[in-house]
């Protein structure tokens, strides 16, 4: 019986934890190495992601329970309030929600049908719809607004010294113009 002459080789490392430090240029010019799955700089996404979730999901729960509304219709009146003539088109409303124009529809149908919001043609194309927010939307929105104020210094606020406020309003902000491709400050 014959010997194998060679020796076995250790298992690869996966490409991911492997890949060589390349450094590659970021948004702002910088010189950056590639992430890889264990990088310590995520730990700031992964934070990021979890706050996001859970002051999302408190907020809801408040909304729900105290006016049976959701966070995202509460969204949607308030984009709609804020908008000119309290009325927005659809495809500009599903941007502002982030959501798909199907999305959208099925949220702004949920609102119709509460009397929360009207839909209506478009004045300036006759094949566009506009969802208008009506005196009940605005009057669910005035009752519902001190239960979100509420969620937002008890989950959010309450957790940043005054002082570190405007360093995440400007971080934020950056990281929506980045993920948005604009410089928009919206």
């Amino acid at each position: 019986m014959a010997v194998p002459t060679t020796t076995p080789r250790a298992p690869r490392a996966s490409t991911l934890e492997t890949a060589p430090p390349l450094r590659e240029a970021d948004g702002r010019g910088r010189a950056v190495s590639p992430l890889t799955p264990r990088d310590p700089r995520l730990a700031p996404w992964r934070a990021f992601v979890r706050a996001q979730a859970h002051v999302s999901r408190r907020l809801d729960e408040d909304l729900r329970a105290e006016h049976g509304l959701s966070l995202q219709e509460y969204v949607a009146l308030l984009i709609l309030a804020e908008a000119p003539e309290r009325r927005l088109r659809m495809g500009r409303l599903a941007d502002s929600l982030a959501l798909s124009k199907s999305g959208a529809t099925r949220l702004i149908d949920r609102l119709v049908d509460d009397g929360f919001v009207a839909r209506l043609t478009c004045a300036s194309d006759l094949r566009g719809a506009e969802a208008a927010l009506t005196e009940a939307g605005v009057q669910r929105l005035r009752t519902a607004a001190p239960t979100h104020l509420r969620g937002i210094a008890d989950y959010f606020l309450s957790a940043i010294e005054a002082d570190d406020l405007p360093v995440v309003e400007r971080t934020m902000r950056c990281v929506a113009d980045t993920a948005c491709g604009s410089k928009t400050g919206d």
